[in-house]
């Protein structure tokens, strides 16, 4: 058993020579060595790819002992929303099947105010509420489908960005109904196996559970108190059997780190197109604080000195994911920083720090 920091630069990168490495290098064992967060994995990307690596911790710290490795598998939490919901709706659109000025009606019957777009949906312009624990008061996909269309009705779409989980489990329904398959199919069939995502998936196997990070013990997504480990930490994707638009996605750092190069490079794969991540790069919505491209936040004002265009998205389970087109490079950071117990102000911390020595190292 080791837990201690395994830390890679490729000679062929332009990070071998910045002294911000050596930083990076020892804020990462300083994390590692005090034990927060249990787990952590970094990837820095350019176009040829994985251009620096590190990993280490512990996967799991409650009863055993699980050293973290190169293939340990996260709970991306919401950057669900931007790997798979984003990428399958802009899939969609470059194939006309779909198009992001469809009413969500036109998709989802149900919903009752008729001037919702999808774009409202996938620039957090809905609104919709910011969360409802939907999972405490409704059983099954029907009656929290029921639940969320009902939130509609009081929710007009404008221009304000209000964050909301519930807009991107509207979009996972719709996605099923536009590629006429279950989300978790669709992702397979049009991301994950196209780019060679072999592990990157909703519900990994039981017999993979302790190839995860754990996430929270005895936290507020479940009825019932307990470990979350290896099955979704979200309360809402959960009941919803571990597959939603919002949240469920399992991946390890290579893979992620592969869906990033594809990002800067998205001729390498007949997936998304050029013209895609220039809307996720083109400024949609918001301002201040929260900035909107499609799906993506842009201005990532804490995490250093980044240049216009680039995007960037986090996941309560401690992980995020930001990537510069401008400068040909991107960051995966894979966490369980809410494992045991929940830190997000010094989740929030460890992050802005690793972005703070990669940019500078990218200078």
């Amino acid at each position: 058993m080791t837990g201690q920091l395994s830390f890679d630069v490729h000679r062929r990168s332009l990070l071998v020579r910045s002294p911000a490495v050596d930083s990076l290098r020892g804020y990462l064992t300083g994390l590692v060595s005090d034990g927060f967060p249990p787990s952590v994995s970094l990837a820095v990307v350019d176009r040829e790819g994985t251009a620096l690596e590190a990993f280490g911790g512990y996967a799991c710290t409650y009863e055993e002992m699980v050293p973290t490795a190169a293939e340990t598998l996260y709970d991306l939490a919401s950057l669900t929303k931007v790997v798979c919901t984003v990428t399958l709706a802009l899939v969609a659109q470059q194939r006309g099947t779909l198009n992001l000025d469809d009413p969500v009606a036109k998709w989802l019957s149900s919903y009752p105010q008729r001037s919702t777009t999808l774009w409202n949906l996938l620039t957090h312009t809905s609104g919709l509420v910011d969360h409802r624990p939907f999972f405490k008061t409704c059983t099954g996909r029907s009656e929290i489908q029921a639940a969320v269309v009902a939130e509609a009705r009081e929710a007009a779409p404008g221009t304000d960005v209000l964050y909301s989980d519930l807009n991107y489990m509207l979009l996972g329904w719709v996605l099923e109904a536009c590629f006429g398959q279950g989300l978790d199919a669709a992702f397979a069939e049009e991301v994950a196996v196209p780019l060679g995502l072999s592990r990157t998936r909703f519900r990994p196997p039981e017999a993979e559970r302790k190839l995860c990070a754990a996430t929270e013990l005895d936290g507020d997504q479940r009825r019932t108190p307990g470990l979350v480990w290896g099955e979704v930490h979200d309360g809402n994707a959960y009941a919803l059997g571990g597959v939603a638009g919002h949240a469920g996605l399992f991946a390890p750092l290579s893979e992620l780190a592969r869906f990033a190069q594809v990002l800067l490079a998205p001729e390498l794969a007949k997936v998304i197109s050029a013209e895609s991540v220039g809307l996720m790069t083109d400024r949609q919505a918001g301002e201040g604080e929260d900035v909107r491209g499609i799906g993506w936040r842009l201005e990532p004002h804490e995490w250093g000195h980044w240049p216009d265009g680039t995007i960037w998205h986090t996941g309560f389970t401690g992980t995020s994911l930001l990537v510069a087109p401008a400068l040909g490079a991107a960051v995966v950071l894979l966490t369980n920083s809410i494992h045991p117990y929940r830190r997000l102000e010094d989740q929030a911390a460890v992050r802005s720090q690793v972005h703070r020595f990669v940019a500078e190292a990218l200078r």
